[in-house]
This record gives C-alpha cells, sequence and structure tokens, in this order.
C-alpha cells in the first residue's frame, strides 16, 4: 500500500524531536582547558605580583633611608643641645662661686659695709647686675636641658622608625624574593613558543621624538628597546620599569623618585585624552607598574622579566591609574 505523504511528513517531524530530545538528554562536555594558556596566565600572575612587591620593597628602603635622615638631625640637635647646657651649667657654676666668695649680697649687708650713700647705691647696681645674670643663665640652663632632652626623645623615636622600617623590609625582601622564584619557575615552564613570544622586542624602529626634555628623556626610554627586564634593577644593561623612567629623566637633568608611587606624585595629573610625549602613566590601582607615553596611542615600558624593554599599546599594558606630566 502506498504511503500517505501526510504520514511521512507526521513520522520525519517525530524523529526529528526525537533526535533533539536524544541530544539533549546527552553530557554536555566542556572543551579541555588550554595547558599553556594556564602556564602563561600563572606567569603573568606571578611576574605582576613579584613586581608590585619589588615596588614596595624599594618604598619601603625610601623609609629607612628618611627614617636614617630623621634619627641622624635627631643625635645632631642632641649633641648641641648636651653642648649648650655644659656651656650654660659652668656659667651658672661660675655664678655660684661668686656668690660663696661674697658677691652676693642682701640689701641689709650692702648697707653695712658701704662707705657712703653712693657706695650703697653702688653694691645694690652690682648685685642687681649678679642676680640678672644668675638667674638669666639658670633660665638657659633649663631650656638647654629641656631641649636636650626633647633631642634625646626624637632620637630614640627616629631609632625606633628605623628599626621598624628595617624588619619590614626584611618581611617584604622575603616575600619578594619567594614571589621571583615562583615566577621564574612558571616562566621554565612556558614552552619554547611562549618563551620566544615573550621575548619578542617588538617594534625597533626609528621613532621621531619632540624637542624639549621630555623628549630627550624618551628618547633615552626609546634607545633601551631590547635589554631585559630584572626585578630592582637600576640599568645600565637592565632594568626595572620605574628605574628605566628614573634614568630617563636623569638623563635629561631632572631628578624624578625611584619608586612607582613616587613617580605617581610628581609633576602634575594629566587626562587619558591629553596623553604627550614623555608623560609617565602609572598602572593599576596599587600604582605598581609605569610606562612611558610616545604619543596618544603608545608608550615604551620595562614590562616584567622574562619581557624585554619594549613598545606597546597603553590600554594594553594595564590599567591606568594616573598619568603625570614631568615637563610642561
Amino acid at each position: 500500500m502506498a504511503s500517505n505523504p501526510a504520514l511521512r511528513t507526521v513520522r520525519a517531524a517525530l524523529a526529528v524531536t526525537a533526535a533533539a530530545v536524544l541530544v539533549g538528554s546527552l553530557p554536555v562536555h566542556q572543551a579541555a582547558a588550554d595547558p599553556a594558556a594556564d602556564a602563561l596566565k600563572k606567569y603573568t600572575d606571578l611576574a605582576h605580583e613579584a613586581e608590585a612587591l619589588n615596588e614596595e620593597h624599594l618604598r619601603a628602603q625610601d623609609d629607612l633611608s628618611n627614617a636614617q635622615g630623621a634619627l641622624d638631625q635627631a643625635n645632631r640637635d642632641l649633641a648641641a643641645a648636651q653642648q649648650a647646657q655644659e656651656a650654660l651649667r659652668g656659667q651658672v657654676d661660675l655664678l655660684t662661686e661668686a656668690s660663696f666668695e661674697g658677691a652676693r649680697f642682701n640689701q641689709l649687708s650692702a648697707l653695712l659695709v658701704s662707705d657712703s650713700q653712693q657706695d650703697f647705691l653702688n653694691r645694690m647696681s652690682a648685685l642687681g647686675v649678679l642676680a640678672g645674670d644668675n638667674a638669666e643663665a639658670l633660665e638657659g640652663l633649663g631650656a638647654a636641658v629641656d631641649g636636650a632632652n626633647d633631642a634625646a626623645r626624637r632620637a630614640v623615636e627616629a631609632t625606633d622608625t628605623a628599626n621598624q622600617t628595617i624588619a619590614e623590609i626584611d618581611q617584604r625582601k622575603a616575600a619578594l624574593d619567594g614571589r621571583i622564584d615562583e615566577a621564574r619557575e612558571a616562566y621554565r615552564a612556558l614552552s619554547p613558543a611562549q618563551r620566544a613570544a615573550l621575548n619578542n622586542a617588538g617594534d625597533m624602529s626609528h621613532i621621531d621624538v619632540p624637542p624639549g626634555q621630555a623628549g630627550q628623556a624618551l628618547a633615552f626610554a626609546l634607545g633601551e628597546r631590547g635589554k631585559p627586564y630584572v626585578f630592582g634593577s637600576n640599568g645600565p644593561n637592565t632594568w626595572d620599569c620605574s628605574s628605566l623612567m628614573q634614568a630617563a629623566y636623569r638623563s635629561v637633568g631632572i631628578a624624578i623618585p625611584r619608586t612607582t608611587y613616587g613617580q605617581a606624585t610628581i609633576g602634575r595629573s594629566v587626562a587619558r585624552n591629553d596623553v604627550r610625549a614623555g608623560d609617565l602613566v602609572i598602572y593599576y590601582s596599587g600604582q605598581t607598574h609605569v610606562a612611558m607615553a610616545i604619543d596618544g596611542l603608545r608608550a615604551v615600558h620595562a614590562s616584567t622579566e622574562g619581557v624585554p624593554v619594549k613598545i606597546q599599546d597603553i590600554e594594553s599594558i594595564g590599567p591606568v591609574d594616573v598619568i603625570r606630566r614631568v615637563v610642561g
């Protein structure tokens, strides 16, 4: 018997529906994770964390230097106050000795030994001078003692601050060393292709810079392209992000702080759409990375260990926190 066309259509529709139900009931398998991508992300995350710790360690060193300066000044103040104290103490001792030898008289004794009214007045005038000198010396001695005590207190506080800073540096250094070791281990775990991509210096072509100090600082930074990044390095053959910026501006006679935190406070703030050559672009909410703008789109920076100094798009480096114009 010939098949009914309508029946064949219904049967086909039921088969499609059944197949759809069957497929929908099967477990859905997620795509397998990419080990290479995971390894690269782990390295990138560890390297960024190590860089942040490196900048914190550098800031702690600045704190130590400031604390040591405060301690040195307090010790100088203490020595000066002690010297003044000893000088005034000698003056008071002389006046006290003179009073024992009869230089200090009361009004009655002066009257009894005076030969005349004028003699009495002369003696009283001399007594007034001695009394005034003695009182002034005593007052000066008291102020010197107070000054010495204050200087000693500040010296102790500065010492405590310096010791606390040293302890913090030791802790941060231990944390930094551990994170750097982890980052280097993660780097060694990358594939040869991944390491080659990281080691690519990128655009090495000649780039014109504007005239002036900012342009010349940029020229210095561009001239360092291809050199390795090393945590905490100060150049000239290896750099970290903030040391490269500091050296670039030092090359044109401008001193800027060593750390990203310090560099985030110098000059004046500019808007993202006002960026120009030589501006310092500070990244992340913790202000732990810095690059130097080439123009409104690109910047040159020392990225992280395993990656040479190179040019990248400003936005691709990380989230921008603040932009500082050092000159102009």
